[in-house]
């Protein structure tokens, strides 16, 4: 028990209690550091880092295997490409040429001589012909889609962004034979008209299965952004007298850019080099760089010409990236695809 605590003299400041904690800090003098008892003090110093940086070592494990499972395989299609074909047509040889590329573009006659060949440039410009369709539409249904989304209540929101993820659940290949089924002659598109329209093996069908296939990947990036933005601004645009196409062009669009950019990326890119879809629904007749690859590497045996097809539409790809990326920069937005 402690005894009665004395009152201060007036005119003078309360003295403070002491802490012991006070007594071990002062104790030691500055620039020495202090242990616990019980543990021996080492010589070593402990590296203090920022807090989210960790050890270099630590990026190792992750950097193996990029380099083990996409830079080993780049380096082989790259190699590949500027070699000649095997001997019976079975496998690459040398001597490096740079061959299969003049071939993309001309062809070479029985007199030596190199004429332009557009069939290549046909597939090419065929396959971003329909990845840009397939972008464009899925734009189309994935705004508003995900603007309504955004504007539901949070329970709702839940079970619609579950109901969109829910196509993830299949196979592709399993999904796109659905559609074989439902798009030829005998399936209820036909049976609803009532009479055989030939949809299967056009190219209309292999537009259909890459926007079913790219749609998910439009409406979730704009719902990410659609869910941040502050509905009550439009509510305020409609009271101060702008019209329902001023609101969604002058406040909704640019605070769902992002999202909408970033969806358009994830559905551009896989669409540019598509194969199942080509390759089910369209029948051959919209061939894609997708089945030309597939094509180079089976039934041709003509590894450096698909190697260089691969390394082209490698480009188209990364041309297309920085062409997003300057889009961004240029509007002032940063742009995410997460």
């Amino acid at each position: 028990m402690t005894g009665p605590v004395t009152p201060p003299t007036p005119g003078t400041a309360p003295t403070p209690a002491e802490d012991p904690a006070d007594d071990r800090a002062t104790s030691a003098a500055p620039g020495t550091a202090t242990t616990r008892p019980g543990r021996a003090s080492s010589g070593a110093r402990r590296v203090h880092r920022p807090a989210g940086q960790g050890a270099r070592s630590s990026v190792l494990p992750g950097t193996l295997f990029l380099l083990a499972l996409v830079g080993a395989p780049l380096i082989v299609v790259v190699a590949y490409s500027f070699m000649s074909r095997g001997m019976f047509g079975v496998g690459v040889a040398g001597p490096f040429s740079v061959d299969s590329y003049v071939r993309l573009l001309f062809d070479t006659q029985l007199d030596g001589s190199k004429t332009f060949d557009p069939r290549y440039i046909g597939v090419f410009w065929q396959s971003i012909w329909l990845a840009a369709l397939t972008t464009a539409c899925c734009a189309v249904l994935a705004f508003p889609m995900a603007v309504w989304m955004a504007t539901r209540s949070p329970r709702t929101r839940a079970l619609l962004v579950f109901a969109v993820t829910i196509p993830f659940w299949t196979n592709t290949l399993v999904r796109t034979y659905a559609w074989v089924l439902i798009l030829n002659d005998n399936g209820p598109v036909s049976d609803l008209l009532g009479t055989p329209i030939g949809l299967l093996y056009t190219p209309f069908a292999t537009a259909v299965g890459l926007v079913y296939v790219s749609l998910p990947f439009m409406i979730l990036p704009v719902y990410s952004s659609a869910e941040k933005f502050d509905f009550r601004l439009a509510e305020a645009a409609y009271d101060l007298g702008a019209r329902r196409l001023t609101v969604l062009r002058r406040v909704v669009y640019p605070a769902v850019r992002p999202g909408l950019v970033a969806g358009v990326v994830l559905v551009f890119i896989p669409s540019l080099g598509a194969f199942l879809q080509p390759q089910l629904l369209g029948g051959g007749k919209s061939l894609m760089i997708g089945n030309l690859i597939e094509q180079q590497f089976g039934a041709s045996r003509n590894w450096p010409l698909g190697s260089a097809v691969a390394v082209a539409l490698l480009v188209l790809t990364l041309l297309t990236l920085m062409g997003f990326a300057l889009a961004g920069r240029r509007g002032d937005q940063k742009v995410s695809l997460l």
